[in-house]
C-alpha cells in the first residue's frame, strides 16, 4: 500500500514542493520544512521576508515561524520569479505588487458614481462614515 504524499501547487511549478510530515495540505509549515519542500536555505527565506513586505507568516513565543498555505504560495511564486525566470529581488517584488495592484483594479469604482455619505454627529464622523463607505463599496463588489 502507497500512501500518497500532500503536495501544494504553486503557479508556474509542475510538481510544487512535497511535504511528507504526515500533515494535511492546509497545515501549517515551519521554516524548516518550506525551505526543505523548495530547496532552499532557511536564512534565504528570512532574507525574502525582509524583501517582500507582503510575505508575513505567523510568528510565535521565540520567534518561530509558521508559514501558512497563502504564505507558501507567495514563497513558491518568489522562487519561481527569482531562480526559473532570472527575475531580481526588485523586479519580482515590483512584478508581485503590480500582480496585486492589477487584481485591486477590480474592485475600484470611479468616485463620481459613488452616492453622498450622510453625516453624523461626533468627532470621528468624517473617519466614520468614510469607513462605512469603504465597507459598502467592498460589500458591493463581492456581490458582483
Amino acid at each position: 500500500m502507497m500512501s500518497q504524499q500532500p503536495t501544494l501547487d504553486f503557479p508556474g511549478f509542475h510538481d510544487g514542493p512535497v511535504f511528507d510530515d504526515g500533515k494535511e495540505p492546509g497545515a501549517l509549515r515551519t521554516i524548516g520544512e518550506v525551505a526543505r519542500a523548495l530547496g532552499v536555505r532557511q536564512h534565504v527565506l528570512r532574507y525574502w521576508e525582509e524583501q517582500f513586505p507582503m510575505l508575513r507568516p505567523l510568528t510565535r513565543a521565540g520567534g518561530r515561524r509558521y508559514y501558512r498555505t497563502e504564505d507558501i504560495a507567495l514563497l513558491g511564486e518568489i522562487n519561481r520569479l527569482l531562480y526559473r525566470e532570472g527575475f531580481t529581488i526588485r523586479g519580482a517584488r515590483q512584478a508581485l505588487e503590480g500582480a496585486g495592484r492589477a487584481a485591486l483594479q477590480g474592485l475600484q469604482k470611479p468616485v463620481v458614481d459613488e452616492p453622498p455619505v450622510a453625516r453624523s454627529a461626533g468627532p470621528d464622523a468624517p473617519i466614520t462614515d468614510q469607513l462605512r463607505a469603504l465597507r459598502d463599496r467592498l460589500a458591493e463588489a463581492l456581490r458582483a
